[in-house]
């Protein structure tokens, strides 16, 4: 245990010169804003913050230092690395059209769609057409794809942002399948995940169910059709993608959602898990003697695609390859700097100048479809410790 606080216990570690983002990390306890939480900061590669605490579930079950939680869109990052690490490998062409790898996907004015736009959320395919009736749909890997190649794009590819929540990680999962004859979540595991050692899945299976901490959904107020505070018509592309998949946050509870494979929302892990895997990125492309990619490729990740405001999200974002570099007022990264963040408040953020990876995942999900002060407060308090 690293110390009792104010009625409960954090446990883990916190080197010396970063006691700030252990009083961060209690002060969202303090303020009744958690139940279960952890966060990892890396430096240089090694952790220099490790530390969890809470509950896993609403019955008192303590989160352990192996609790692993759905992180829904923080998992985009996880999809971003193999992506990356593909065009590293001269396997894949980030300003290539997608139907250069994937043929089919050419349907319907789609033929100009890059690569580079689906990085950036802006291949105008925010979401599903047809929409899909039943999250069930989801999990059929071949029907999400013939949908999303069938559909025509929403506004004209590489003119402007609109966030694809889910649809991003099924594009970018489709296209490493065509590339590399495998799914997406097995490349991970043994691509990224086993040779860093890192505990964190795109495709769950039910051995480690015993581990996962139970999301507490988010308690919605008012009216549905405001998305960060500002109205939206029911018409709106806004409303259109997001009420394209049909999703509570109870889905993660079942074994159907774990074991799917979803890059954009499904992925399973802890902070120290994320920030271990980003913690290559941060370092030029390798820790601790495991290479993922050049330190070139794993910079390319910061060269901006889009900025403007977002017709999904209905603030202004700046994208680079697979990562955010600003998100509204909120959120502004520094050069070198790049981040991002899942449904309910889970959050991660890569510095490649100070070779610097934070991570933060929590079970009791807040509202806010761009995150709450929790994980900010964390990432702020690192700032302060450099």
């Amino acid at each position: 245990m690293l110390r009792h606080h104010g009625g409960m216990e954090i446990y883990g570690t916190c080197k010396p010169g970063f006691e700030a983002v252990q009083e961060a990390f209690e002060a969202n306890f303090d303020e009744g804003l958690e139940v279960g939480a952890a966060a990892a900061v890396t430096l240089d590669g090694e952790f220099v913050v490790d530390i969890w605490g809470g509950d896993a579930d609403t019955d008192g079950t303590p989160w352990q230092r192996d609790t692993i939680v759905n992180v829904y869109s923080t998992t985009k990052t996880m999809a971003a690395t193999c992506m990356l690490m593909l065009a590293d490998r001269g396997e894949l062409d980030f300003d290539a059209p997608v139907a250069q790898y994937w043929p089919e996907f050419a349907q319907n004015g789609k033929e100009g769609v890059l690569v580079s736009h689906v990085m950036a959320h802006t291949a105008g395919v925010p979401g599903f057409d047809p929409p899909l009736t039943d999250v069930e749909q989801l999990y059929d890997l071949e029907a999400v794809a013939a949908n999303l190649a069938a559909q025509a794009p929403w506004w004209e590819p590489g003119a402007a942002s609109g966030y694809h929540a889910i649809s991003q990680g099924s594009l970018q999962s489709e296209i490493l399948h065509r590339i590399t004859g495998r799914r997406m979540a097995d490349w991970f595991r043994t691509e990224v995940a086993e040779p860093l050692g890192a505990d964190f899945w795109i495709s769950l299976p039910a051995s480690e169910d015993h581990r996962v901490a139970a999301l507490v959904p988010p308690v919605f107020s008012g009216d549905r059709l405001t998305i960060n505070g500002q109205e939206v018509s029911a018409d709106s592309i806004a409303v259109k993608a997001i009420t394209s998949v049909p999703m509570t946050a109870a889905e993660p509870a079942t074994r159907e959602w774990r074991a799917a494979e979803i890059p954009a929302a499904g992925g399973f892990g802890n902070a120290r898990g994320i920030a271990r895997i980003h913690a290559a990125l941060a370092c030029g492309g390798a820790v601790n003697g495991v290479r993922l990619m050049s330190e070139a490729t794993a910079r390319r990740a910061l060269e901006e695609q889009v900025d403007g405001i977002d017709q999904v999200l209905m603030v202004r974002l700046r994208h680079g390859l697979g990562f955010g570099l600003q998100l509204g007022e909120m959120f502004t990264t520094e050069p070198g700097q790049m981040f991002w963040g899942g449904w309910g408040g889970s959050l991660a953020a890569v510095d490649l100048d100070n070779r610097l990876s934070v991570a933060y995942v929590m079970n009791r999900m807040d509202a806010d479809l761009m995150g709450d002060v929790r994980g900010r407060r964390i990432v702020d308090a690192v700032r302060t410790c450099l």
